[in-house]
């Protein structure tokens, strides 16, 4: 019998053809993992600096290193494990949209703390974040650069509740992760938390927790022949070890 051929059949044909074809492109195929950026449990792997804005009360906010965890994560911590969590003390002289930055920092060479923001794995899809919330009316932001150097802020949520939360955000895919040329990913940095308070909302003196900061990120990268020629050791032991001239 011979097979009739409509148009309707040579669209059917047309996209199941588009669709194996984009089943094996970067776009599609996919590698998830959760990975847990800052766990606050050693406070010299990863270091913090906590400011704020002009109406802080003079010697605030405060920072500190608390033995504590969420149950909702950890249970009862009952293999012992050495869980902290970093804790922020505010005051501020006046209510406004006042604000309290959290900016990842290490030690530059004169053994002062500057801000260094952390280097995010993969094409990060989401990002989420252990927050203790007293139920004031405040608020949490991450802000994020991507490779072009612009600043992007995405809402965590509202500290307006009891207890432990995860806050949570997508990253949408309007910022740019990746690029046409090689090597393709270009990583985004999360340059700083900010946690902000509203007009009407009290502020001579709160305390706020956090921890468990971590990202749902796509790890996939599609192997070419040469693809070790992209990556940074290599890259550095080429062009920055004395052999170029």
């Amino acid at each position: 019998m011979r097979l009739k051929i409509t148009p309707f059949t040579c669209f059917i044909v047309a996209f199941l053809l588009l669709f194996s074809i984009q089943a094996f492109s970067d776009e599609i195929t996919t590698n998830y993992a959760s990975k847990v950026i800052e766990s606050f449990d050693n406070p010299d792997a990863q270091q913090w600096i906590v400011t704020g804005s002009k109406f802080s009360t003079e010697g605030y906010p405060k920072k500190a290193y608390a033995d504590a965890w969420p149950e909702a994560v950890f249970g009862k911590n009952k293999e012992k494990k050495d869980l902290k969590v970093l804790g922020i003390e505010g005051r501020f002289d006046r209510k406004a949209y006042n604000y309290i930055e959290i900016i990842p920092a290490a030690k530059n060479d004169k053994g002062e703390l500057v801000p260094k923001p952390i280097d995010l794995p993969g094409r990060v899809k989401a990002i989420d974040l252990w927050a203790w919330g007293s139920n004031y009316d405040y608020s949490l932001e991450v802000h994020l650069r991507d490779y072009q150097g612009i600043e992007h802020t995405l809402q965590l949520g509202s500290l307006r509740y009891e207890g432990w939360k995860d806050l949570y955000t997508t990253v949408p895919s309007s910022i740019p992760q990746s690029r046409r040329y090689l090597p393709k990913r270009r990583n985004l940095q999360l340059t700083e938390l900010v946690l902000w308070t509203r007009p009407e909302e009290k502020v001579d003196g709160f305390y706020v927790y956090l921890d468990q900061l971590k990202v749902l990120t796509d790890l996939f990268e599609s192997r070419f022949d040469g693809d070790n020629l992209i990556e940074p050791d290599v890259l550095n032991k080429i062009w920055k070890s004395g052999s170029a001239k």
